[in-house]
């Protein structure tokens, strides 16, 4: 049976569950990706992932893909040209961010009663999956996730999300792991990202300007064995450092918010046409 130290979610603001997840679906879950960057046709969209551009780069492919499944480039993986330096499998950065509602191994995964189960024990009552992403972490060239929350870019009117994050491979601090900032789920917002659909631009702006890293905290490095969960508030903040090894570091991740709930118009994620993916 898998189990949960709540207490910990509510004080830290995050909570590991270790073994949560079997060998057998980390497996489909590893082929289905691999599945769909063989089909990705390079040539058709080289669109790079970065955060450290402030999400200047935003576009219509990274926009649609709220309601598909499309896949983003390592900026490291490129060249001055705009050409392959990696083998494809290991040129993507992620796979997002309808992967729940778009292809049937992701879908499975989200109805895994263990995080149905693991939701409700944090006290969703309807759990819908609002966003899901398979992140590469690819060795040598795994690009650095800037300190961030997520709800800058998942913004919840009148509530809270949650990430869900499954390490499909060991994480450690040599292949870039997550770190969190802990107990401060419930300090400021420090920025907001919102797209004017009518000119199709997304701007990030600062709310405060508060340092990630307050006076007597120290962010803490979340190491975990493959098939373990990570469950966080979208307020915390957190980070995950470039991958300079030669090991990858899969994982999955889905966000969660309650079904009623208000979803701000000017989140860059909309989804007009699909409906909600209640787990």
């Amino acid at each position: 049976m898998v189990q949960m130290r709540s207490a910990d979610f509510e004080r830290d603001g995050f909570v590991v569950v270790p073994n949560a997840i079997d060998a057998d679906m980390i497996a489909a879950l590893r082929d289905a990706a691999a599945g769909s960057v063989d089909a990705f046709d390079v040539e058709a969209n080289k669109s790079v992932f970065q955060t450290n551009d402030r999400d200047a780069g935003r576009d219509d492919y990274f926009f649609d893909s709220a309601e598909a499944v499309h896949c983003f480039l390592e900026e490291g993986a490129l060249d001055a040209d705009g050409n392959l330096l990696k083998p494809k499998r290991l040129a993507i950065n992620k796979i997002g961010h309808a992967l729940h509602d778009r292809h049937d191994q992701f879908a499975a995964f989200c109805r895994l009663p263990v995080l149905g189960s693991l939701v409700r024990e944090l006290g969703f009552v309807h759990p819908v999956v609002q966003q899901s992403m398979y992140i590469f972490k690819q060795p040598d060239i795994g690009g650095e996730v800037r300190w961030h929350q997520d709800a800058s870019y998942l913004s919840v009117e009148d509530g809270a999300g949650l990430g869900i994050w499954v390490a499909l491979e060991d994480a450690t601090q040599d292949n870039g792991c997550l770190w969190m900032m802990p107990g401060q789920q419930h300090s400021a917002l420090r920025e907001i990202y919102e797209v004017d659909w009518s000119a199709g631009v997304g701007t990030l702006r600062t709310l405060d300007d508060a340092p990630w890293q307050p006076l007597g905290v120290e962010p803490i490095p979340v190491e975990v064995k493959a098939g373990s969960l990570v469950l966080f508030s979208d307020h915390i903040p957190h980070y995950s450092a470039a991958n300079t090894s030669s090991a990858s570091r899969h994982a999955m991740i889905v966000h969660v918010i309650e079904r009623d709930a208000r979803w701000s118009a000017k989140n860059w994620l909309q989804r007009r046409e699909l409906q909600p993916f209640a787990i």
